[in-house]
């Protein structure tokens, strides 16, 4: 578990003792945690000013990585709508809010709202196992079970998490409600098309099988359209290195399946799915890489990346690995 320090509380609740000018500006403030619960909450905002919208982790670092600066701590104690993941990468919320500076605060935690349609994480053929992620655990928290923390990557929960949203603003700011619950919908409306354009893309592929020569954080994804898959890792892995057994595995499955394509998540390093396609009789798959949104950076917002845009270009990644163009 990553715990918050107690200096770095104190230098959290020191700078509040500074930051109160701003505090008291009476601008609704909201921190989303990551990126797409940031794009989800500028969609319902809309053209809407009166609202500070703070995206905490801007600078490519994952959740799984992420240790909250003072700063930080800050911003989630004092703001009025603080939205994260809550798995097992976000326990160092649990510290920071039994210290807010904002009483009223309203939290949403993705995980809590999709209750009992969180997956466990689970470990199928062939993947290396890795008892060492990179959260930390206490000694006795060894059995409680483990949850995939990539809720982000279904639409179908996209959905459910931008009603969310708009509920928590309209509460916030009833004014504006009827506005954020018309962008909510229109949001919603476009989520669900492309929901639809997956599943048809999903019943007419080839195949019905992902390979990932990487980690595997589409786990909800790939439920939500009855994909089957192997990987070289589960999606909090802290692995990057494969063994020669998951390596021959992954690279006989592809034998098998007659598969087209070993995918990737984003980043440079893709030496591991590489090193598949050479393992396999042919060699001639292709390496094609999706992205899971896990360090998408304020620079890359401002150039213009939006979540349904990502989305959609997995969605054509995807129709190529399983023969759906």
């Amino acid at each position: 578990m990553k715990k918050i320090t107690s200096l770095l509380l104190m230098l959290a609740l020191l700078a509040a003792s500074l930051f109160t000018p701003a505090l008291a500006e009476n601008k609704i403030t909201v921190v989303a945690a990551t990126f797409p619960l940031y794009d989800w909450t500028r969609q319902v905002l809309g053209e809407d000013s009166d609202v500070d919208l703070i995206l905490l982790m801007d600078s490519g670092v994952d959740l799984h990585s992420f240790n909250p600066t003072a700063q930080d701590i800050l911003r989630v104690a004092s703001c009025d709508l603080f939205i994260y993941v809550g798995g097992e990468s976000d326990e160092w919320v649990e510290d920071a809010q039994k210290h807010l500076i904002n009483q009223n605060q309203i939290a949403i935690s993705l995980m809590e709202t999709l209750g009992e349609a969180a997956k466990e994480e689970e470990l199928v053929e062939g993947m290396q196992d890795d008892d060492d992620h990179d959260h930390d655990h206490d000694d006795d928290d060894e059995d409680e079970t483990e949850y995939d923390e990539h809720v982000w990557l279904s639409l179908r929960n996209a959905e459910l998490f931008t009603q969310a949203i708009a509920d928590a603003l309209c509460q916030l700011n009833a004014d504006r409600a009827e506005a954020y619950r018309a962008n909510a919908a229109a949001y919603i409306a476009k989520l669900r098309e492309l929901d639809a354009r997956y599943a048809a893309m999903a019943a007419q592929a080839s195949y019905d099988t992902l390979l990932f020569g990487d980690r595997f954080p589409f786990r909800y994804l790939a439920d939500d359209y009855g994909l089957h898959y192997y990987a070289a890792f589960s999606g909090c892995s802290a692995e990057t290195e494969a063994s020669f057994q998951t390596i021959v595995f992954l690279a006989g499955k592809t034998d098998e399946l007659g598969l087209p394509a070993v995918l990737t998540i984003e980043g440079a390093n893709h030496r591991i799915a590489e090193t598949i396609v050479q393992s396999t009789a042919q060699k001639n798959q292709q390496v094609l890489t999706v992205d899971s949104m896990q360090g998408t950076t304020a620079k890359a917002i401002n150039d213009g990346v939006t979540y349904l845009g990502v989305m959609e270009k997995n969605l054509t990644v995807f129709a190529q690995a399983l023969g759906a163009e």
